[in-house]
């Protein structure tokens, strides 16, 4: 969970990712975001994000962006 709140902290600064539920809902990750944060945890865990996994749920939170990585990574 750490390297992907840096990652998150990186991208969008001020952001409490640990506790924030709607980061899609609230705009706080926008589609732009969302490409750029797939490309950031597509090189950190070594997964393969295809664009059926960059779907606003995937991304709701930093719970639920951990859930997907380890879906990849169990791939």
């Amino acid at each position: 969970m750490d390297k992907l709140l840096k990652i998150l902290s990186e991208l969008k600064p001020g952001v409490d990712f640990e506790h924030e539920t709607d980061l899609v809902g609230k705009g706080i990750l926008d589609s732009l975001s969302i490409v750029m944060l797939a490309g950031e945890i597509a090189d950190e865990f070594d997964v393969t994000v295809s664009p059926l996994d960059v779907v606003p749920e995937n991304f709701r939170s930093a719970e639920t962006i951990l859930a997907l990585i380890r879906k990849l990574q169990d791939e």
